[in-house]
Formats: structure tokens, sequence, C-alpha cells
């Protein structure tokens, strides 16, 4: 007999960040000692008959909006035919940005795991358990923290000296932004550290003009850089921005961590506007949306690389070939990044994940193969919606 999903829950709750604030463009994160920052994630659990229940803790308001608009269609529903909830989801919301999607799959193949006794990247076929992680900035700052090039120079060789082979810039933003420091930071960390770590370039949309890209790009070529990321203000969306772009600089491009879905990320592939692709199973339709991705990337021969960690990207990475670094993020030297406290085990996306070689291992257990702590999600509850 089939198991049935009989129950939905989504747990809203919130917790707080000591010594982060925001940069002048009010929206990106940044060292600010004394301040504390507010963030909200959600808690989902999809129950069923069988008494085993799929769980992730992630998304955002527009996917919590999103998934109280789709998650009544699976009640009643084969949790484990998941092919034909995505696909059935996916029209449901194809007027938005499918954003409600990612966090309902993934607990779906939590569900699978937990229900075969594997570990999803099992379910999904792996290729490895561990792989490199590269240090991934917080947003440079002005308030004595990642303030200057010498003190990006500084982390990158702090995070090196920790075993990490690989380190990302996220440079300032707002009222901040200037193309002159960031070119200069980019050479700055290129003579401290390129001949020991690969290096990356993430001005996450910031630069206002095609001018100010080509100078940070330009930089990223004398650094020897491995990538530059969202270097427009268009969002990141532009195939022929981008195109454009990759014809006057010598960096790879990494782009679509802003376009949704498996049809935009080809396109933006088959167009030539980059040369890495990312996915992000909680932003792409889950972890079935982002192996469609990758699975895309293998076949014109390109790497994808996954967005942000988690205990879904870690299994997504572990079933793929053509990747190259899991990302830790959000880091700095002196504060904590934004994972949340919601981890009963050992899991941990904090600076200090990496083992002696600067890797991260896909956790082993049935389903993400974490144990989340409830009692600690419903102490910080704000709010919940039950679908059944």
């Amino acid at each position: 007999m089939s198991p049935t999903i009989t129950r939905i829950e989504s747990i809203e709750f919130a917790y707080e960040l000591p010594d982060v604030g925001y940069s002048p463009n009010g929206f990106s994160v940044v060292y600010e000692p004394g301040a504390t920052t507010e963030r909200r994630l959600f808690a989902l659990r999809i129950h069923t008959d069988t008494g085993v229940t799929g769980e992730y803790v992630g998304g955002n308001s527009p996917a919590a909006a999103q998934i109280n608009m789709i998650a009544e269609y699976l009640i009643g529903k084969n949790p484990l035919e998941r092919e034909r909830h995505w696909s059935a989801m996916k029209r449901a919301l194809r007027k938005y940005d499918w954003m409600g999607l990612g966090p309902l799959d993934i607990a779906l193949w939590d569900f699978a795991g937990k229900y075969r006794d594997a570990p999803i990247h099992e379910l999904l076929g792996t290729y490895r358990e561990s792989f490199p992680a590269y240090a991934s900035t917080y947003q440079g700052d002005k308030n004595g923290g990642l303030d200057s090039p010498d003190a990006f120079a500084d982390f990158a060789e702090e995070c090196l000296e920790m075993g990490y082979p690989a380190f990302k810039i996220h440079d300032w933003g707002g009222d901040w932004t200037d193309p002159e420091e960031t070119a200069e930071t980019v050479r700055t960390v290129g003579d401290r550290v390129g001949d020991r770590m690969d290096l990356m370039l993430d001005p996450a949309c910031e630069p206002a003009t095609f001018a100010d890209a080509l100078k940070m790009g330009r930089a990223c070529d004398d650094a020897e850089f491995l990538w530059y990321e969202d270097p427009y203000r268009d969002g990141g969306v532009s195939q022929h921005a981008h195109r454009k772009l990759r014809q006057r600089i010598d960096t790879p491009l990494l782009q679509t961590e802003h376009v949704r879905g498996l049809e935009p990320h080809t396109d933006f592939i088959s167009a030539e506007a980059t040369d890495f692709v990312r996915a992000d199973p909680e932003y792409d339709g889950g972890i079935t949306g982002a192996m469609k991705i990758a699975h895309v990337a293998e076949g014109f021969g390109l790497d994808v690389e996954y967005h942000a960690p988690g205990p879904a990207h870690r299994h997504c990475l572990a079933a793929t070939r053509n990747s190259n670094y899991y990302e830790i993020a959000l880091v700095h030297p002196d504060c904590p990044n934004t994972q949340p406290p919601v981890y009963a085990d050992d899991y941990s996306d904090m600076l200090d994940a990496i083992d002696d070689e600067g890797h991260v291992s896909v956790p082993d257990g049935p389903g993400l193969g974490v144990e989340y702590d409830w009692a600690e999600i419903q102490e910080r509850e704000t709010g919940r919606r039950v679908y059944e």
C-alpha cells in the first residue's frame, strides 16, 4: 500500500544575529558591533500515514506565501511521486517565481530517504561524500571589520591557515560601493594568497554601470580569479549584458543565481552568457529542480556551483560530478554567520566546519541526515499554518 500525505505544517520562527546590521543599501547584512539583526525562517513538516515525516528548515516569506497556495494539493497524495508533484506545482506557480516549490520538494526527498532508510545522495546516485569548501564573506563594511583591501587580505590568509582552498569576496554595497576600492581589494588579496587559493569576486549586483563592472572584471583578470559573479545592477538576469562582459574580460563569469527554473537556466547557458552555472535547491525547485539544472550544465560541458550552504545543498553536491566547491557563507573574522540555531546534532556550516583538508562531508543518515531541534524551533515560533 502506498504512503499518503496526511498533514503539512509550516512554522515561522525568529532568531537574532549579534553584531550584525545592514549596509547603506538597507538590504545586505554586514558586521556592525553592538547591533542585533532578527532573521525569520520557516520549518516545514510533511506528515504521512506511515509515521515517517519529511522535514526541512529554510525558506523565506515569499516562499511561504507560495507554499500557502500549493500545499493543500499534496494532501492525500503519495509523497514518493515527487516528479509528478514537481511538475504539477511548477505549473500552479507559473505566474510567480517558484520559490515555494523548493522547501516542499526538499521535505519530500527527506521523507523518501527516511522511508527507504537511505541518505538522499544515495537515492540520487552518490559521486562523492566529501568535497572542498570556500569561505564566502559577509559584504564589506566600514565598521572596523572587512573595511579595507588589507582587511580582506588578512581574512583570506586566516582562512588559508584554517585549511580553506578558496575564498570569495563580497565587496561593499550601497553608499560604500567604490569600484576602484573593489579593484584594489581584488589585486591585494590576489597578491597575498592568489598563488595558494582559488579566488572569486561577488559584487552582489551592486555595480551601477558597465564601466564599473568592467573595472572590477579587469582586476579579476590581473589577479587570475577563478570566477566573477553577479557584476551588474541588472540583478543578474540579462543574458545580453553578461555576454558582452564575457567578450571583454578573461575571468569566467558565474551567473544564474537570480533566474528561476530549469528553462531560464538553459537559455542563459545557450546564449553563452555565463561560464559556470548557479543552482540552489531551495531557490530552484528543490533537489529535483537543482539536479535538473546540474544535468543541463553537464550536457553543455559546464560546471554547476551550488549557492549557499545547507544539508540539501550537500546532498546535491555529493551526487554531482561537474561541481567544484561547497559555499560556507556568510563568514567574517568578527561575527558568526547566519546559520539558524535549529540543529540538535553536530551539523554545522560555521566558519570552522571544514576538516584539516578544507573539506566538508555530506550527512550520512537517512533523508537529509540531520536532526532538527523542534523544541528550539517551537520556542522561537512566531506563526504557523497547518494544511490537512
